[in-house]
């Protein structure tokens, strides 16, 4: 329990919180933690990142919000996971399967096919973000598919994508990509280009601009430390911005 001079504390502490969110929690229960158990009041963050996925996540204690735009703004790089011959609703593994319509058997798609199929996903895209979105709500030990309505489509733009045989019929791959882009809609729409369809198993948020998850805290760490020691967990404005 906090006492009355480490609240106040608290309560002036300006900074980032570099956390290294695990797969499977929603992005606002770690805001909610973080603010519930530091008695924190101007809390944000730098841009949401899916429950299915890992690592960077920024959030903006106080007098940090003010930067949100640089943050938001920038760009992210990402590593993961995609499962060859998988449509689904959500363009990830836990959405509701889609019956494949006639194309590319799995079997077809070769290294060749793969590295013809990649310039296309490189430099100014143009995406669609899916109506339907896996979820996982507080509690739950599964994810949910939502609805949130037709989505417009928008420029993005992709510095990097590469990919590699995994083992099975999954291709790991890393992604250098503006704000604003999907991966598990990028994985989609390149396994429509493989004809054999794609879907994203696994995502992990590894840099938001100049900020690296080498330099996050993990999210089970934030929920052992005490008020008391939370600030060292904080990166100043000073060093943050500088």
């Amino acid at each position: 329990m906090a006492n009355l001079t480490q609240l106040r504390m608290l309560e002036s502490l300006d900074g980032f919180l570099l956390v290294d969110k695990p797969a499977g929690i929603a992005f606002s229960s770690v805001v909610k933690v973080v603010r519930r158990k530091f008695n924190l009041v101007k809390v944000g963050h730098g841009g949401s990142l899916d429950a299915m996925a890992s690592g960077l996540f920024v959030i903006l204690l106080n007098d940090a919000n003010k930067f949100v735009g640089d943050v938001m703004g920038a760009d992210r790089e990402y590593t993961g996971v995609i499962r060859l011959g998988t449509r689904t609703n959500t363009h990830d593994i836990y959405g509701t399967p889609v019956e494949a319509q006639p194309g590319v058997a799995l079997s077809a798609v070769t290294p060749e096919s793969i590295a013809a199929a990649l310039p296309e996903f490189r430099g100014d895209v143009f995406q669609t973000e899916s109506r339907w979105c896996s979820i996982r709500r507080e509690g739950s030990a599964s994810y949910e598919v939502a609805d949130t309505g037709e989505h417009k489509p928008f420029l993005a733009h992709v510095y990097r994508f590469n990919v590699a045989q995994s083992g099975g019929n999954s291709l790991s791959f890393e992604l250098k990509a503006s704000k604003g882009l999907l991966p598990k809609t990028l994985v989609n729409d390149f396994g429509e280009a493989l004809g054999c369809g794609a879907a994203l198993e696994s995502l992990r948020r590894v840099k938001v601009g100049r900020y690296d998850v080498a330099d996050a805290v993990p999210f089970s760490r934030i929920l052992e430390t005490e008020p008391s020691d939370f600030p060292s967990l904080v990166t100043p404005l000073s060093k943050a911005l500088a």
